[in-house]
């Protein structure tokens, strides 16, 4: 049972010192809470900072040193999803952007998705004393998300591939797959000679040592699609990893730059991108069309909030020319751990009428669908199902 005392204690941390609740007048903090109580208001004074008279009016001003001091408390106070949240919040309510140029305070900030978003919108603004530092911090998200998704990825792939290889006329002995042939002829059981009859084999394809599928990546540049970005070319990276896969990666926002040639370094290629600007989508698609030279065991992933700047109806017709190719069309609205994303409606709403859903999806699903399309599954079916897991 949590006491009276403690109780008020948490609620005076929860809505800070100044008159919004009468109940924490006599409430006082002292040593570490006063730290923490300090560190909550520099963010989440609802009187905003450098209203020095408020009890809850820090503000974090613009100085490094200052803000690094505030990340040193934090970091001390908070577990790790905190202190990324409340960094985000500082950056984005106290526009501290210009304070991520400072090495000092890059070298103590906790790295996130979020942060290297950042980064890379502002890779261009970046002092030559900043850059060195920038690219450490980007490194090490790349590498924690490298290890939560490389090898799930390359698992949903290898066994999609074996999957779609599978033949029912195995030519030699050693290509049937025995295990999967029992499992299918079961039914033909003889009990009185303890059988299995196998009526129908199960073979290995013998195309393993070769491409077997194109992936084609389409990402929208533009600000609200940073996170998107991040993801997608880490993934980018590990499909190009893997020899059965021919990779293919194109940013775009009014003009399309086609970065298959950097998959080999995610970092690099991340500050090779340009956060913002306009949207050309079916400029992006148009481009990609012409990757595509085998439909019917191509895959094609676009990722776009769907808020085009070019032509609407054209960008539909490429998309629906693709789908009738034989090509199997993604279309995520989002690549990200974050909620529900902002996209144009009507654009989505056309494209499922097509039969292209549209829908966003966390980087730990993405596996299971990449692995689908290769199969050349039901995308709709899948994207239903992920939908309905998701509670959206």
């Amino acid at each position: 049972m949590i006491d009276e005392a403690e109780r008020l204690r948490r609620w005076r941390l929860l809505v800070g010192g100044d008159d919004t609740a009468d109940t924490t007048d006599t409430v006082s903090l002292s040593g570490d809470d006063e730290r923490i109580d300090a560190a909550m208001a520099a963010v989440y004074d609802s009187h905003g900072p450098g209203e020095s008279d408020r009890p809850r009016s820090a503000g974090l001003g613009a100085s490094a040193p200052r803000v690094v001091g505030w990340l040193g408390d934090i970091r001390s106070y908070f577990p790790s999803p905190v202190v990324q949240v409340m960094q985000r919040d500082a950056v984005e309510r106290l526009h501290l952007h210009q304070l991520l140029l400072e090495p000092e305070l890059l070298d103590a900030v906790e790295p996130d998705v979020n942060l290297v978003a950042t980064l890379i919108s502002m890779s261009r603004l970046l002092p030559e004393r900043s850059r060195a530092t920038a690219r450490s911090v980007v490194s090490k998200v790349v590498e924690q998300i490298e290890r939560r998704i490389a090898d799930r990825t390359r698992s949903a792939v290898h066994g999609a591939l074996n999957r779609s290889a599978r033949t029912r006329r195995p030519r030699r002995h050693t290509d049937i797959d025995w295990p999967r042939t029992i499992s299918a002829n079961l039914k033909n059981w003889l009990p009185e000679y303890r059988t299995v009859v196998p009526e129908r084999l199960v073979g290995y394809g013998r195309r393993q040592n070769l491409v077997q599928r194109s992936v084609v990546v389409a990402i929208d540049q533009s600000g609200s699609m940073a996170e998107s970005v991040v993801y997608a070319a880490i993934f980018g990276a590990v499909m190009a990893s893997l020899r059965a896969l021919r990779t293919s990666l194109v940013v775009f926002d009014t003009t399309v730059v086609d970065l298959t040639d950097q998959l080999h370094d995610p970092v690099e290629l991340l500050f090779g991108t340009h956060l913002g600007g306009g949207t050309d989508i079916n400029a992006a698609v148009a481009y990609c069309q012409d990757l595509i030279t085998s439909p019917a065991d191509s895959v094609f992933v676009l990722i776009s909030d769907l808020y085009e700047g070019g032509i609407a109806g054209e960008l539909l017709r490429r998309v629906n020319a693709m789908k009738l190719a034989g090509v199997q069309v993604i279309v995520l609205l989002a690549l990200s751990d974050s909620g529900a994303p902002s996209y144009d409606r009507g654009h989505a709403a056309a494209l499922e009428a097509i039969g292209v859903p549209a829908f966003a999806c966390t980087p730990d699903a993405f596996p299971d669908l990449l692995a689908c399309a290769i199969e050349r599954g039901d995308i709709a079916a899948w994207a239903h199902r992920f939908r309905a897991a998701a509670g959206s």
